[in-house]
């Protein structure tokens, strides 16, 4: 039994080294790794009469990169229609006040009360501890 368990591992070692081997299979019809193209030479492009920008001057685009990806990616505002125009005047988007969400939160700004329910809401307990409790009324 062991003789025959060394003779199948020699067996075994000596198809895996074949396999290395030149010819068989693997012949020679692929390409060539090694056969390598050489590139054409770069080429300096013409001058084009261009000037660095000079400090304090303007950019020439006018548009800033941000801008110009937005415009890229979205090709920039789309027009609106008719009714999406008369919706926004009767909601009174031209008298929208801009920075609006920056005084959400200002105590100075009216809101709503919603209640105690929005309170105990707000107020519960995070999880689903011991403290959370859920009551159906009957």
């Amino acid at each position: 039994m062991r003789k025959m368990k060394i003779a199948f591992a020699v067996a075994a070692a000596s198809s895996v080294l074949a396999a290395c081997g030149t010819g068989g299979v693997l012949g020679r019809d692929r390409p060539d790794e090694f056969a390598v193209a050489r590139n054409a030479p770069l080429v300096i492009p013409p001058d084009f009469a261009l000037v660095p920008p000079r400090p304090g001057e303007p950019v020439p685009q006018g548009t800033d990169a941000r801008t110009q990806a937005l415009e890229a990616l979205f090709g920039g505002p789309a027009p609106r229609s008719d009714a999406e125009r008369q919706m926004l005047n009767q909601a009174g988007a031209s008298t929208a006040a801009l920075g609006a969400r920056s005084v959400a939160g200002d105590p100075g700004t009216t809101v709503v009360d919603k209640g105690a329910v929005t309170r105990d809401i707000v107020a519960a307990p995070a999880g689903a501890g011991r403290e959370a409790n859920v009551t159906t009324p009957q």
